[in-house]
């Protein structure tokens, strides 16, 4: 058991090294509440933004996941994962360059010892006009004096299923 957590330490620290080398710094990573603002910042725009993918890199480890249970079982993949390159390649269709918002309502965190969990319920609206509540579910760690996303899971309300109201805040 010790060599697998000594070698996961040692995958650990070379990933956060080779992204720290290849990002500017920024203020937003250095709070959890600056880092999951800044996400949805830099996925969000009106027709014709152009994203700032480097600074979208920088926020997350190299080895981040991006997961949607969208609840629609007929299409087979209720589940579907990509990896931090994948989403930022789905990023560059033409539905998100027509418009996309996502905006937080409010946020739930619980943080131990340099980990922590957001549960984040956003509003989201497309070029179309389709509305969404859901939940972003982050996990983050802290190391080298900033905060990194690790992964990232969401479903949205599309199924009829209202967000609780403990995570739609005051």
């Amino acid at each position: 058991m010790k060599p697998i957590l000594i070698g996961l330490f040692v995958l650990l620290s070379f990933s956060l090294s080779a992204q720290q080398k290849m990002t500017a710094d920024t203020t937003a990573v250095h709070s959890i509440d600056g880092i999951v603002k800044e996400m949805l910042r830099i996925i969000s725009g009106e027709e014709g933004k152009t994203r700032d993918w480097d600074a979208f890199r920088n926020l997350f480890l190299p080895t981040a996941n991006f997961t949607v249970h969208s609840h629609n079982e007929s299409s087979g993949q209720p589940v579907e994962t990509v990896s931090l390159e994948g989403l930022i390649e789905l990023m560059h269709d033409t539905y998100y360059d027509q418009g996309f918002l996502e905006y937080e309502i409010s946020k739930v965190v619980d943080e131990y010892n340099g980990i922590a969990h957001v549960f984040q319920t956003y509003y989201g609206k497309d070029i179309e006009n389709h509305e969404e509540k859901g939940i972003n579910s982050y996990q983050l760690v802290h190391y080298d004096d900033r905060w990194w996303i690790v992964n990232v899971l969401w479903t949205g309300d599309s199924n009829g299923v209202e967000v609780p109201e403990k995570y739609l805040g005051n």
